[in-house]
């Protein structure tokens, strides 16, 4: 009898044993179990933030490059890179648990969201930029061809305005000095003794200029003897910085036609030797001619 409570006793001790082994197993498994999963989500919630801050520098790089670029977006684009510096600084210094890396994601989602927008704004200044600048070059072009057909043109019409005043110009022809003896009856006698001669004759002719200025026309007619005397009235004009000393100054009326002027010197005791004729139109020497007397 006593040996039979002695047998059910030791069974009693070993199913409670074994009930406690078993639990100790369960216990130690679940533990293991646990901590792998533990090891797991920690493995992925590493790897995660790795992720994250390999995109988040991506994204830094881009808009790295924009700004490089310096379009007037600049600002803009340095605003949004500062926001990703900053997830990078505080990502880095996250513990990496699966609810912070949940806010980091998200954060980047966003900034990544905003960087296509002002990644497509910022091409699309830099395609009008080019446009723009395509459209100044072709403008700078056809300025610098009109400028030089302006040039062209100017210096065309300078040459032409030249030549209007060179052609409008009177030519003075045919000048020619002599000496006259004077008849009693008025007749002139053409001498080239200077003892014989009572007068100088001057003649010269005004050429037909259909684009000359008609009008008056005033020449101041220079007669110097062989003593380099001007014979005459011995008239002054002052044309500019010279000074004329003139024998006499015809007034010519002059319509576009051929016009012969001639005019005596009238005088007494002229000296033997070469005579010059010298035809001004104001202070410009127009014509001259030289003659002699013996």
């Amino acid at each position: 009898m006593e040996n039979q409570k002695s047998s059910s006793g030791l069974k009693a001790v070993i199913a409670v044993l074994a009930v406690l082994l078993v639990g100790s197993l369960v216990y130690i498994f679940k533990m293991t179990s646990d901590t792998e999963i533990v090891k797991t989500e920690l493995k992925t919630t590493m790897t995660e933030k790795e992720s994250v801050m390999k995109d988040l520098q991506e994204l830094k790089s881009t808009y790295d490059a924009a700004i490089a670029e310096n379009t007037s977006m600049s600002d803009e684009l340095i605003q949004e890179r500062d926001k990703v510096v900053n997830l990078m600084s505080d990502l880095s210094k996250s513990k990496g648990d699966v609810a912070s890396m949940s806010k980091y994601k998200t954060q980047f989602i966003a900034l990544q969201g905003n960087m296509k927008v002002l990644m497509a704004e910022n091409e699309g200044l830099k395609k009008q930029n080019t446009t723009l600048t395509t459209q100044r070059d072709s403008t700078v072009v056809v300025l610098g061809e009109t400028k030089k057909n302006v040039e062209a043109l100017t210096g065309q019409n300078e040459e032409l305005a030249k030549a209007v005043e060179k052609g409008s110009k009177l030519t003075v022809l045919n000048t020619k000095g002599s000496a006259f003896k004077l008849r009693s009856s008025g007749k002139q006698i053409e001498t080239d003794k200077a003892s014989r001669a009572d007068a100088l004759k001057v003649s010269f002719t005004i050429a037909e200029n259909q684009i000359a200025q008609s009008g008056d026309k005033m020449y101041y007619v220079q007669v110097i003897d062989s003593k380099n005397n001007v014979v005459g009235d011995k008239k002054t004009e002052i044309f500019g910085d010279n000074t004329l000393t003139y024998s006499f100054a015809t007034n010519v009326k002059y319509e576009n036609k051929t016009v012969n002027v001639s005019q005596d010197l009238k005088g007494k005791n002229f000296e033997k030797g070469n005579y010059f004729v010298n035809v001004f139109d104001k202070g410009e020497l127009v014509s001259k001619t030289s003659f002699t007397l013996k």
